[in-house]
């Protein structure tokens, strides 16, 4: 691939803004050498200002997602492409996030621009568990795990039941929850089908794969291991 696309690919600018690049001089190999638009060099030894280029596709991050964020390209309000660098936003192929969090929910997000592994996370067959913390309005009554583990709960509007669901009470308004299902609002209308009111929530883990002290409003990229964790089953 011409270097020319390349960088138009991975969001530096239109094809016409890249080729400025080129002709400042501003695009050089690892030995300094200065490369032009139509050159073909490998991905990993192409410098931009002496720094080296975002990933080939096939990336993959993690994002800490605040509170007041929409998973979405085009909401007027905060989305969470403003946390990220305005570059991403113009990759292709696009990146995305893989599932999605509501905006008043905080936590765990991937975004990806591989579409086998975005789909392969959310499969069904996949399986991958999402674990929940969630503070309440009204105490816990008691059932509330029997009821989200039965496997018979049916949400308002839908035609199927809920897989069995695990939930952990961490205090009389707290509860953790694991699920490996991502059906819309789930965790808040589980919680309003036993009668009770989600106040905040937060995604705290994928899989395996937990925040391990990201601060919020911040991201990294995942590595062959991190993928790992995110197919890796509890106790693997």
């Amino acid at each position: 691939m011409k270097l020319v696309r390349l960088l138009a690919n991975l969001g530096y600018g239109s094809r016409r803004e890249v080729a400025w690049l080129f002709r400042e001089g501003r695009v050089t190999d690892v030995d300094g050498e200065v490369l032009y638009a139509d050159d073909r060099v490998p991905h990993e030894r192409v410098l931009l200002d002496g720094e080296p280029l975002d990933p080939a596709p096939g990336m993959a991050l993690v994002l800490h997602k605040p509170v007041g964020y929409t998973c979405s390209t085009k909401d007027p309000a905060r989305v969470i492409y403003d946390l990220l660098p305005p570059r991403f936003r113009l990759r292709n192929p696009v990146l995305s996030s893989v599932g999605r969090l509501d905006r008043e929910t905080s936590g765990l997000l991937l975004m990806t621009d591989d579409g086998q592994l975005l789909h392969r996370i959310i499969s069904p067959k996949a399986a991958v568990a999402k674990t929940y913390e969630a503070i309440l309005a009204e105490d816990l009554r008691g059932d509330e795990a029997a009821v989200f583990a039965s496997g018979e709960l049916m949400l308002e509007g839908e035609k199927t039941p809920l897989a069995p669901a695990m939930l952990e009470v961490l205090a009389p308004r707290r509860a953790r929850l694991v699920l490996t299902e991502g059906r819309y609002h789930q965790v808040r209308r589980m919680f309003a089908a036993v009668g009770n009111h989600v106040e905040a929530l937060h995604r705290s883990r994928v899989g395996q794969l937990v925040l391990d002290g990201l601060p919020e409003g911040e991201w990294r990229l995942l590595g062959e291991g991190d993928l790992a964790r995110v197919f890796a089953q509890p106790g693997g």
